[in-house]
Order: structure tokens, then C-alpha cells, then sequence
């Protein structure tokens, strides 16, 4: 009884503190981790229990590839065919001075709850932290509030967590208050919908995938364009460059 309360605990309190803290500095990454180590409960063993049942999953597991080491060779990236994936997140991290590396710092500003996680369940839980921005460049979706928050909802659909649904909540509260006239439930369910619509990013082997033209791979994967959200980013007071 004890392995089955700790594997699903939450620490509701530690989220809301983090919660708190990122509601007054939103570009402090460090506090997403918090809440989403707060409250992840049992997911990861969920999702690893769908990878394993997935076809393309054993392979990954054993072979266990390091997605952080080819996202952070930007050298490698910059020489890949303009228009692939490679090239498309290059062009992303080093725009906003962002690296595979710099989730990884954050991250760590977070106490790990996971002394019961398996080779399996580490791995998997380090390469979700790990394709954040590539999750970016496949949907589309900028570094603005509104495209962070858009993105959320795809991911957590995608593998679900408490945390991030938390922050979706209080997220979309702060934005209906600032801006009334935005009808965040509407981007959130767009975010969501492309979740749904998609393949299982945590099945795609993308260290083989990257060389590879972003359009067609969207196209191949199912992940249709965010046109609310693109709409939303290119108004005022949301105009941000284009993703």
C-alpha cells in the first residue's frame, strides 16, 4: 500500500506556491517544473505502459537514444536542409536563445518525487522535458503567453498531467481577467483538438526524423496548423513573430 500512495502522491501545497510565483514572473521556467514534478502522481507510469504497448516503443526503450545531445549540436542543425525539422528548430532556440541544456537547469531547480522511477520511466520523463521546443516547432506555436498556453494544452493531452492541466487553469483565469475580449477556452480547445489529432510525439524516433522537411512530416503526423492561435498572435496586444 505504502509503493501504491507514494507512486501516485501529490504535493498540492508546493504547487500552489509555485503557481504563485510563476503568476508574478511567468518567464520563470524553473516553477513550471515545480508544479508539474508536484502533481505529475502516476503519469509517467502510465505513459511508459503506452509506449511499451505501442509498436515502435520497445525499440526506443532499449535503445533508450539521447534526443538532448542532436538538439543541442547546433552546428549539426544549422547544416541541415532548409525547411526540415532540424533547421526549423535551430532557427527556433537560437532566435530565443534557448537550449536542450537550459531545460535541463530548470528542471533541476525542481525536487525530483522519483525515487520509485525505473530506467524506463527516467528516460521517458527526460525526453518529454527534452523535445519541449521541438514540441514548438512541430505545432507551430510560438514562446508568447498565448502560444505557451496553447502548447500546454497539447501536451498534456498528449501525455497527461495534473500539473500542467493546474496551470492551464490558473493560466487561462489570469488571461480572461487581463484581456476579456480573448476567448482563451477556444485556443486551449484548439491546442487540445491538434493533441488528439496527432501521432504520439513520445513514439516518434525524431534523432532519425530531423533531416527531414517539416511540412511534409506535419502533413505525414497529423498536426494541423493552429489557425485561432495564428490569428490571435498576429493582433494586437498579442503580435509576435510567427513560429
Amino acid at each position: 500500500m505504502t509503493h501504491w500512495f507514494t507512486r501516485h502522491r501529490i504535493k498540492p501545497i508546493t504547487a500552489l506556491r509555485a503557481v504563485s510565483r510563476l503568476l508574478k514572473d511567468p518567464d520563470d521556467t524553473g516553477q513550471v517544473f515545480k508544479i508539474i514534478e508536484a502533481l505529475k502522481g502516476d503519469s509517467i507510469f502510465a505513459a511508459v505502459d503506452r509506449l511499451k504497448a505501442h509498436p515502435d516503443g520497445g525499440g526506443l526503450l532499449t535503445e533508450k537514444p539521447d534526443i538532448k545531445s542532436l538538439l543541442n549540436d547546433r552546428e549539426a542543425l544549422a547544416a541541415m536542409p532548409e525547411g526540415s525539422i532540424g533547421r526549423a528548430y535551430y532557427n527556433f532556440v537560437h532566435v530565443e536563445g534557448l537550449s536542450a541544456d537550459g531545460l535541463v537547469a530548470s528542471s533541476e531547480e525542481a525536487p525530483r518525487y522519483d525515487s520509485l522511477l525505473g530506467p524506463d520511466e527516467r528516460w521517458f520523463a527526460d525526453r518529454l522535458r527534452d523535445i519541449h521546443d521541438l514540441q514548438h516547432v512541430m505545432t507551430g506555436y510560438g514562446r508568447d503567453p498565448i502560444g505557451e498556453i496553447s502548447l500546454l494544452s497539447f501536451m498534456t493531452t498528449q501525455v497527461y498531467n495534473r500539473g500542467i492541466q493546474f496551470i492551464i487553469f490558473m493560466g487561462s483565469r489570469k488571461f480572461q481577467k487581463e484581456h476579456p475580449d480573448l476567448d482563451i477556452k477556444a485556443l486551449i480547445a484548439e491546442g487540445k483538438a491538434i493533441g488528439e489529432r496527432a501521432e504520439w510525439m513520445p513514439s516518434i524516433r525524431w534523432e532519425d526524423r530531423l533531416h527531414e522537411q517539416l511540412s511534409d512530416v506535419r502533413l505525414e503526423l497529423g498536426f494541423e496548423t493552429p489557425n485561432r492561435y495564428k490569428s490571435v498572435q498576429m493582433s494586437a496586444p498579442f503580435q509576435m513573430a510567427a513560429a
